[in-house]
């Protein structure tokens, strides 16, 4: 008996926990309380008193009858109180008469005990004058005396509806004001208007060391010069007096220069995760606002917070929004409050103490307009030119981007990286992925080598287009054109060896001739006279063959006149010009103002003229010499509608200049045969500007 008394204790006990965590689980389910709660008490009692008020009791309708027949003969009335903007008579009876089994419907109030107090009784009357006359009559006809005559008021009363619609406007606008000003303050949530009173307030995004960055420098690949600058910034502020006991001092700013897509962001992001100390991160788009004063009110808040939680480092990203050289574009005053902030931003700079333990990283792809006081040693005291990746970085930036891809064991990362000159680390991740579509496109189950091919040319060329609509002589003209590229090409010493041809429509190209250029750090003039031939020899070959040129080398033009224009302006290579170069690389010149005279300008013209003659001439002379190699090229395209560099041996044997190291079959750079519409491919502009 002991042993089933114990087990029906411990059941009890059991359920009894079960259900006191049940009770605690419905407990957490009820509605937490809020303070919205007694603002609506409030009301209710508010709205219940307003309605006491109008009603004073429990009030039944009566009429006329009834009331002189009944309550008036046998004197219940004690008053009658007529409101006359309503036509109503309210009757309020003696408290003695109250008793009667008459009055028992009213003689108890609408809320709480005791008698009520009225008004018992009300009716809906025409006008004031004639009840109030047969009320008289009806008090003459019973011969009631003067203390028991009923008194009669007037009286005019509003109902708590026609209250509250009176009211109602300033009701909406207090209600409005209450609602901005708790959104404004930052208590209705974090919509656009919760921000108006913070408006010069910092919007920079914090990064220390409770918050998760996964970015490190293990991720950004190449940039070795740059890493080494950026990891010395962070050993600084990590360990100062490694550097202050040699009595060293803090720089106050890094500015990453280079062309777009080459990592500056991503490093930047690398440093967030690999520092140790607040990070503040924002764009220089952030300072602008319209309010006058917003952005110097923003950048002295940043700086404030960042003093405050020193050492600390503050990333502007794209910083040639603010810091554009000032005295520009002044006919327009539109950046008058851009120079502001820019001001502030300098004075904030220079009034660093050594202690302060603050160190300002921007990037920007546009250094050639930042503002001259912005860019001197004391500001931004390191600029880290961050450029194009050789080819060892390109092989390591393709080991970062094909980790998280399901590649083929014998993908040749060295293959990848030689067919990619002149590509950024944005250009390589995009060829990446743009792969990896590809494959999951044709449903296999690997990234494989013809992949990356075809990304390449899907990134550079476009998406074929094998169903446009183009006439049979067109066909041709195409095919010669193509062909007259990849015959001069193929002749001249110094043009970029030929991959690949084709007349497949691609994009906004109607053809396309491949190229893998050298890569090189000083181009002579030999060097762009024989790519300026290469790129004319298509309009060349419409001439020898047709007697007439088309449209289609309108990227071709492009490309040689300014390949010609930079010869004579910026690289002094031409002789009448002499050694003189118009090249501004500070980008504080006005482009209005031209550094030479109108007979300058004349030579100049004149000089890009004759380069480009010779170099079409001498692309003629070429393609006359190889006139039946160039037919037979054409016509195999015609047939094959893609040549590779083999056909091309077979044709016009193997090519003398070309170096031991072998070329593989895969577009890099695109020569297009467009319409007049067209401009020039992006392919031709990587290597427009070249360090001499």
């Amino acid at each position: 008996m002991n042993q089933k008394t114990k087990m029906v204790k411990k059941k009890k006990n059991t359920t009894s926990k079960t259900q006191g965590k049940q009770t605690e689980k419905k407990l957490s389910k009820l509605p937490k309380f809020n303070f919205y709660w007694i603002y609506g008490i409030v009301v209710f009692f508010m709205v219940s008193m307003l309605f006491s008020n109008e009603m004073g009791a429990l009030s039944v309708e009566t009429n006329r009858q009834t009331l002189i027949q009944e309550y008036i003969k046998n004197k219940d009335v004690a008053k009658i109180e007529i409101i006359q903007n309503k036509n109503i008579a309210k009757i309020f009876i003696k408290e003695s008469a109250l008793s009667e089994h008459r009055h028992e419907a009213v003689s108890k109030p609408l809320f709480g005990e005791g008698l009520n107090k009225g008004p018992h009784y009300y009716i809906k009357i025409g006008t004031s004058e004639v009840f109030e006359t047969k009320v008289e009559e009806a008090q003459e006809s019973f011969r009631l005396t003067e203390s028991e005559r009923v008194q009669i008021f007037y009286n005019n009363e509003q109902s708590i509806w026609d209250s509250i619609w009176a009211w109602m406007p300033f009701i909406f606008l207090i209600g409005i004001w209450l609602f901005f000003m708790r959104r404004m303050s930052g208590g209705g949530g974090s919509g656009p208007g919760s921000q108006i009173f913070n408006i010069g307030k910092s919007q920079a995004q914090l990064y220390d060391k409770d918050t998760e960055v996964k970015t490190t420098f293990k991720d950004v690949a190449g940039l070795e010069g740059a890493k080494e600058e950026v990891q010395e910034i962070v050993d600084f502020l990590k360990n100062p007096k490694k550097y202050t006991k040699l009595g060293g001092k803090i720089p106050r700013g890094a500015l990453l220069v280079g062309p777009p897509g080459t990592g500056k962001t991503l490093l930047a992001k690398a440093v967030a995760g690999e520092a140790q100390v607040p990070f503040f991160s924002l764009s220089g788009s952030d300072f602008v606002e319209m309010f006058v004063g917003v952005g110097a009110s923003r950048v002295r808040d940043l700086f404030k917070k960042a003093k405050d939680k020193s050492p600390a480092i503050i990333f502007i990203d794209e910083i040639d929004a603010i810091g554009r050289a000032r005295g520009k574009n002044q006919m327009t005053g539109s950046n008058d409050e851009r120079e502001n902030t820019l001001n502030q931003l300098l004075t904030e700079m220079d009034g660093f103490g050594t202690n302060d333990h603050v160190i300002v990283i921007a990037a920007t792809n546009r250094a050639d307009i930042l503002d001259r006081a912005l860019v001197r040693a004391g500001r931004f005291d390191r600029q880290i030119f961050v450029d194009l990746p050789e080819l060892n970085e390109r092989k390591e930036i393709f080991e970062v981007h094909l980790a998280p891809l399901k590649i083929e064991a014998k993908l040749d990362l060295n293959f990848l990286a030689k067919q990619t000159p002149g590509f950024s680390g944005a250009d390589i991740s995009n060829m990446c992925n743009e792969a990896a579509l590809i494959a999951a496109r044709k449903d296999k189950k690997f990234v494989e080598k013809q992949d990356f091919l075809d990304a390449v040319d899907r990134i550079i060329g476009g998406l074929e287009k094998k169903n446009k609509i183009i006439s049979k002589k067109e066909r041709e003209v195409i095919a010669f054109h193509e062909a007259g590229h990849a015959t001069v090409s193929w002749m001249l010493e110094h043009a970029a060896p030929l991959v690949k041809v084709t007349i497949v429509p691609r994009g906004k190209s109607l053809g396309a001739a491949w190229y893998l250029p050298e890569e090189r750090q000083i181009t002579t003039r030999e060097q762009m006279m024989d790519e300026m031939c290469a790129a004319l020899g298509g309009r060349a070959a419409e001439k020898i063959i047709f007697g007439k040129v088309s449209t289609g080398a309108l990227s071709d033009l492009e490309k040689v006149t300014r390949q010609a224009t930079a010869m004579v302006t910026v690289y002094g290579l031409s002789d009448k010009i002499g050694n003189i170069s118009y090249y501004d690389s500070s980008g504080q010149n006005s482009s209005f103002n031209k550094p030479y005279s109108e007979q300058t300008a004349r030579t100049i013209d004149e000089e890009v003229r004759a380069i480009t003659e010779e170099a079409y001439a001498r692309a003629l002379q070429v393609l006359e010499e190889n006139k039946e190699s160039l037919s037979k090229l054409a016509h195999e395209l015609l047939k094959k509608e893609v040549i590779f560099r083999e056909d091309l041996e077979i044709l016009f044997g193997k090519r003398l200049w070309d170096s031991n190291e072998k070329i593989t079959l895969n577009p890099s750079k695109a020569s297009s045969n467009e319409d007049t519409k067209d401009p020039a491919p992006e392919e031709l502009k990587k290597n427009e500007k070249e360090s001499v």
